[in-house]
């Protein structure tokens, strides 16, 4: 494990932000830190980053325990963005690069690797209070990266970005996992989950109520619906004792039946009951988004 919280507590004036959580993040992996608004994740982050300090429990960070001098190890793009407005941008990225401890000469290398790769090189002398809101994520994300930290704390990154950007820094992040490295990851868009993360820990009145492989927890709670299209514009597929037909709608043509088991019955079984009704064009099985199973687990635990 990079880094493993072992029954972390924490509070502040009466309330309990942290209640003995552990949370245990493979190496060379992209990790969901979930949970609704106040639930304890940026206080966590903050622990992790050595902003704070734990009131009980322990940070290991490659085995060790976490110390003030892992930070250069570990960048950390926030929620609430933070750039000197009257400052020029590659002398702020210069700036903190070299808080991190990058060589001047390295530091200006991977800048203009960076400013180029961003296509926005030519506003390198310009002060950043001149960049539009997208434009000074995006010199966030390259402060963030450019020491190549092994772990990477990434706190709602796409805010603000249009969907061309979004897919851009999607892309930039799998291939920053590619690389080496590891990602914490925490956002509220689930659907970026699904596309990113492999493993989840979800928080939710200070404590992990969710945790684990996302593909795993998405089998943990399906519901055993299986979507079935066809071509054929009228069908009726009969309920019985081991399926009911809870829903059926034309998309573009093709009619879609959404059909829920009644018993644990394989695929073929089902097939060969819905053959006689209907000429199959494909049959699969819905599994629950992650939003879905973000409700269900924090109404769940609340």
């Amino acid at each position: 494990m990079l880094l493993e919280a072992k029954d972390i507590v924490k509070q502040y004036s009466g309330h309990l932000a942290l209640d003995r959580v552990s949370i245990r993040i493979p190496e060379n992996s992209i990790y969901g830190l979930l949970g609704p608004n106040g639930a304890g994740k940026t206080t966590f982050i903050r622990i992790i980053n050595c902003i704070t300090n734990p009131d009980s429990g322990e940070v290991c960070f490659k085995g060790k325990r976490l110390q003030p001098a892992a930070i250069r190890f570990i960048g950390y793009l926030p929620e609430e963005r933070g750039l000197y407005k009257k400052m020029k941008v590659g002398e702020q990225i210069l700036y903190l690069a070299r808080l991190k401890g990058l060589p001047k000469e390295e530091a200006m290398k991977r800048m203009k690797y960076w400013l180029e790769k961003f296509e926005i090189d030519s506003w390198k002398n310009r002060a950043v209070e001149e960049l539009s809101k997208g434009m000074q994520q995006k010199i966030q994300f390259i402060i963030t990266v450019l020491h190549e930290p092994e772990l990477l704390i990434f706190d709602e990154p796409f805010s603000g970005f249009d969907p061309l950007n979004v897919n851009l820094l999607k892309q930039e992040i799998l291939e920053l996992r590619q690389k080496g490295a590891t990602i914490i990851f925490s956002t509220h868009n689930m659907l970026s989950v699904e596309e990113l993360c492999d493993t989840i820990s979800l928080l939710n009145q200070s404590r992990v109520v969710l945790e684990g492989n996302v593909s795993e927890i998405r089998e943990r709670y399906k519901q055993h619906i299986f979507i079935v299209r066809t071509k054929d514009t009228h069908v009726s597929i009969p309920s019985n004792n081991l399926f009911e037909t809870v829903s059926m709608e034309q998309v573009k043509g093709i009619t879609e039946i959404e059909i829920k088991l009644k018993a644990a019955i394989p695929g073929n079984d089902l097939i060969r009951e819905i053959m006689p009704y209907c000429s199959l064009l494909s049959f699969e099985e819905k599994l629950p988004g992650m939003d879905e199973i973000f409700i269900k687990a924090v109404k769940g635990n609340g």
